[in-house]
Order: structure tokens, then sequence, then C-alpha cells
């Protein structure tokens, strides 16, 4: 299957739902891509549906989901450099960055006819990886996206990227699929929120019992972002779904 990471989760909860065993059904890869996603994610999608998930990039202004793949290494996305010239550059200065440093993914087409594209600025954040692969492949690999140049937030003046926040949440047993970050203002600072889905067996009505995973979600996030958010605990399957790519930050500064 090929599928963004988000619908992932949400279509693993169903299956189980709907009381069938995903390790008795007849897939065995899925493809996941088209929104940045950690490594956690990735191995709760491989354990939830009982598959092997390898990442992939794409954009539309490119080719779609045909950009670059992982292989079985699951260590790097070999790009099709038959087709596309890859560079990575500082969002700021345009230049260059060296070797396995994250900057911003540009990209060149080199076998379209109708609307060739030239260096265009892709916005999406990764490296090249060092050495070669141990697939036997030559087609240089790029990281995982990281996060976008423009997705970044700065909270009481630090910079923090959506995707620090899911790499501390996915590692928690007692998180579920899904959250939500909510940008808001307390008096004259700039605050932000975390909503997060605890899964059904650890979710208990009575809050005070959930004080403590509160605290230590907080405590968790504040070790990654170096800010201390407000977390508020919610049921499984409670935050909104979005119709397409999962919707992950809402500012609400402007509305209180």
């Amino acid at each position: 299957m090929h599928i963004i990471p988000s619908f992932a989760l949400y279509f693993a909860a169903k299956v189980r739902e709907e009381g069938y065993d995903p390790a008795e059904m007849p897939w065995r890869i899925a493809l996941i891509g088209a929104e940045p996603h950690t490594e956690e994610t990735r191995q709760r999608i491989e354990e939830l549906l009982k598959l092997k998930a390898y990442n992939s990039y794409g954009l539309s202004e490119m080719n779609g989901p045909g950009v670059a793949f992982e292989c079985t290494e699951q260590n790097g996305m070999h790009v099709w450099e038959d087709a596309y010239i890859a560079e990575i550059i500082d969002p700021a200065t345009g230049e260059h960055v060296a070797e396995g440093e994250i900057g911003e993914l540009v990209m060149t087409t080199l076998t379209r006819e109708g609307m060739p594209i030239i260096r265009y600025r892709t916005r999406d954040l990764t490296r090249f990886m060092p050495g070669e692969c141990a697939c036997g492949r030559t087609c240089r690999r790029i990281d995982r996206i990281a996060g976008r140049a423009d997705d970044m937030l700065i909270i009481k003046g630090v910079n923090i990227y959506p995707m620090q926040i899911e790499q501390a949440l996915m590692s928690m047993p007692e998180v579920g699929q899904n959250y939500l970050i909510e940008l808001i203002r307390e008096g004259y600072m700039d605050q932000i929120k975390v909503k997060v889905e605890i899964k059904d067996e650890y979710f208990v009505e009575d809050m005070r019992a959930l004080q403590g995973l509160q605290k230590r979600i907080a405590s968790s996030l504040c070790n990654e972002i170096l800010v201390t958010p407000r977390v508020e605990l919610v049921m499984h399957d409670s935050i909104p779904k979005s119709p397409g790519k999962a919707v992950r930050v809402v500012d609400l500064r402007d509305k209180e």
C-alpha cells in the first residue's frame, strides 16, 4: 500500500476495531510519505500493521511520489538521479551546505520536456547521507524529511520544529495515534499547547489519575524542545481528522 503516515495509523486502529488481525492480512509492504514523520512513527506503523514500511519522497512539482525511495536497508532514500539533480542549500544564504549537514532540498528535472524545472526550492529540510548504501545502489541518499523551512515555530525565543514534538510523543507507549499543536497567547507571551490522544487502556475519566502521565509527557517534550508546553490529554479518536494530510499545528493567537 502507498499511504500517508498519519492515515496509516488511523487505518491500523480501524482494522483492529473491525476485528481483523493485521498479521493475517495480505499486505506486506507500505510506502509511506507525503508528510514528514519520525522513525518512531514508522516503527509504530510496522508494529500495528505487521508489515515493512519504507519511506518515500516526492512532490507534485516534480513527479508526485516518485523522487526518492528507501531500499530494504531502510537507511535513507535513494534519489532517482537519472531523472533529477538534487542539491542541499542553506535556506538563508542559498549556498551549498557541507556533506551530511541539514539544509533545504533543491531539485532540477532532467527528463521532463513539457515543463522542465530548474533549481526548484522545495522548502523541505533534509541532508545527504554520507557513505555508500549496503544495498549496493550508487544513487545518493537523502535522509528522512526533518520538516519544512517554513514550518519552524519560535516560542519564547526558541526554534521548534513539529517533528521534535512527534518524536517525543511517539516514543511513549501510552500515547495514541494523533496529536495537535496549538499556538496560544497567555497575556503578552506566546505559548505552545499540545493536545495528545491517549490509548483507551490508559485513559480514565478521573483526570487526577492522569496527572502523572501529563507531567511525564510535558517533561519529555521540554527535554526535546527546551520549552515547557501545556499538555492536554484527550480520549482516543477525539481530535478531528483532516481529509488529506494531517494538520499538526493550529495558530490560535489571533483568535484569543
